[in-house]
């Protein structure tokens, strides 16, 4: 004996029937129970129909939100690396440019990590305190990192190295590095990154707005070293 509906309640599905398509959680209640008084020998292809379009509009639900979230997360960190470099420009000479990297452009970048590293070399001196100086040659292993074959000049994502703890401020689960070309009379130059979070640096994520940065930390640098 099946009971019936409360009167209020079928008031309201008859005034307003739709509301029970809009309801993916009942309208599958319902085409459960219409499958289960057809029996175990009857196939619903209404209701496998139902079940493929559901699958598909989750899966393009999740890559709609995705898309979204990638596109939030690329606005936000292009604001982000636009303030770190305003705050760039803004040093006065060489001193205040090295050092508002750890102080001021670190926090905004939200790192905990923002270091130069500069081979040592009689054509430079007189560097800030706060820049690293390595000897001739040691750049191209810190980004090799006990690798045979070299990485090359491009900007390398990676988890943090125990090559790298020492120039770190603090613990790190990540970094980056990207090289410097300050030109031909000039020593090897690299700065360096690094995160608590070991997912911020990763190989797989793009580079260009790191890039960006680090093309602009390279011209104010030169700038400051000429002055």
């Amino acid at each position: 004996m099946t009971s019936e509906l409360d009167q209020e309640i079928r008031d309201k599905l008859l005034a307003d029937p739709g509301a029970i398509l809009a309801d993916r959680d009942l309208m599958r209640a319902l085409v459960d129970a219409r499958e289960a008084e057809a029996g175990d020998n009857v196939i619903d292809i209404r209701g496998r129909a139902m079940e493929a379009l559901e699958t598909r509009l989750d899966r393009l639900e999740a890559q709609h939100e995705s898309v979204i979230a990638t596109a939030y997360d690329n606005q936000s960190g292009t604001a982000v690396v636009h303030r770190a470099v305003i705050g760039l420009l803004e040093a006065a000479d060489l001193g205040e440019f090295i050092d508002s990297l750890q102080s001021e452009i670190a926090p905004l970048l939200r790192i905990e990590t923002l270091r130069l590293v500069v081979e040592e070399t009689p054509a430079i001196s007189g560097l800030p305190e706060d820049v690293i100086v390595t000897p001739e040659g040691s750049i191209d292993q810190i980004i090799a990192a006990g690798r045979r074959a070299p990485r090359g000049d491009d900007i390398i994502l990676r988890p943090a190295e125990p090559i790298t703890k020492p120039a770190h401020a603090r613990d790190v689960a990540s970094e980056a590095l990207l090289p410097l070309d300050l030109g031909a009379k000039r020593p090897k130059a690299m700065l360096l990154m690094g995160s608590a979070d070991k997912s911020r640096f990763m190989p797989a994520h793009g580079t260009d707005l790191l890039r960006f940065f680090g093309q602009v930390f390279r011209l104010v640098l030169i700038m400051r070293l000429r002055a």
